[in-house]
């Protein structure tokens, strides 16, 4: 497979970029799309460059592990799960990963599996991890989709989110990353038709963060939870801790035989033990426990969900965040 490639400098630092909806087979192939570039940067057609693993989980549906870690130099960002269905006619994915290069990676991966046209990038959440890969799908002309709210949540962020990201992987590796532009909000609920394959969307009420989204595909009996659901990576809390409890009661009650955590394996449905359930219900009791007895904020943090956080990986980065977060919510209930 060839891909067009340019150089593309801004205030003085440059990085190669992939251009996406120019790939071929064949050199000649790439070279005779890329005579339809108009763009004053030059660009040349190379061999593609690195793809992200994607499992076959059902027909024509494909999820990407993310690695259980913080974003690093070494895993370049590459930490959350993603999502690509296939209809008959188009494609939907699900989260573009943390920086331009994952949704680069992520891009070359759908085209390894279709050829058809990306009609649809949907984000489950607001948080970097992922939704800053967004602008390659853009770019191919997806429309990107997310909860109400969503577009003003990064507009908040953006700057801190791309600070953040920059620092966690370096500089190289944010080259031309950019906060997305929302095309479309949900407010409740909204299908989309991929041909012959309907998927659902439904918006939630303020839980793990604000923004969340779930992606319910039908025919495969499966659900995309986004960070609604984690699987061995310790929960982060950027919402409500009594508003998470809630959805994830809702959760639990869908019909599916999988639901794919926003970090972590696919998980089988209704699974007969939910980490997450004992984990928020223990950040819950134990905060009110610590309220109760006049703990103050910095104590609590540092003792709050420390045995449930034995389950989990990154929990030493995550616990004292959650309980400080849940700590400043419950004491005004």
């Amino acid at each position: 497979m060839f891909e067009l490639i340019a150089t593309v400098c801004v205030a003085g630092a440059c990085h190669d970029q992939l251009f996406p909806g120019f790939e071929a087979e064949t050199l000649l192939g790439c070279q005779s799309l890329a005579a339809e570039w108009q763009s004053n940067v030059e660009a040349v057609c190379q061999p593609a460059g690195p793809a992200l693993a994607l499992t076959k989980i059902a027909p024509d549906l494909y999820v990407h592990i993310g690695e259980i870690a913080e974003p690093n130099p070494e895993n370049k960002g590459d930490v959350a799960n993603l999502g690509v269905v296939v209809g008959r006619d188009s494609v939907a994915v699900i989260d573009s990963g943390s920086t331009r290069k994952v949704g680069e990676s992520l891009w070359r991966a759908v085209r390894q599996v279709t050829d058809l046209p990306v009609r649809h990038l949907i984000l489950t959440h607001m948080h970097p991890d992922h939704v800053l890969g967004a602008s390659v799908f853009a770019e191919a002309g997806a429309q990107v989709v997310g909860r109400d709210g969503l577009a003003r949540a990064l507009a908040d962020r953006q700057d801190s989110y791309m600070l953040r990201m920059g620092q966690e992987v370096g500089a190289a590796q944010v080259a031309g990353t950019a906060s997305p532009e929302i095309d479309l909000e949900i407010v409740d609920r909204m299908e989309l038709d991929l041909g012959g394959r309907r998927l659902v969307l439904q918006a939630w009420p303020l839980a793990h963060t604000p923004t969340d989204l779930t992606v319910h595909v039908p025919d495969a009996s499966l659900l995309f939870a986004g960070d609604l659901l984690f699987d061995d990576h310790c929960p982060s809390l950027d919402g409500s801790i009594s508003g998470w409890q809630a959805v994830l009661n809702d959760l639990i009650a869908i019909d599916v035989d999988h639901m794919v955590p926003g970090h972590g394996e696919v998980l089988d449905w209704p699974p007969d033990d939910l980490p997450l359930d004992r984990y928020l219900t223990a950040l819950e009791a134990e905060t009110r426990a610590a309220l109760a007895a006049g703990t103050r904020l910095d104590q609590a943090a540092t003792t709050v969900a420390q045995e449930v956080s034995k389950e989990w990986h990154l929990c030493e980065t995550f616990t004292p965040r959650n309980a400080t977060i849940a700590y400043t919510q419950l004491e005004w209930e």
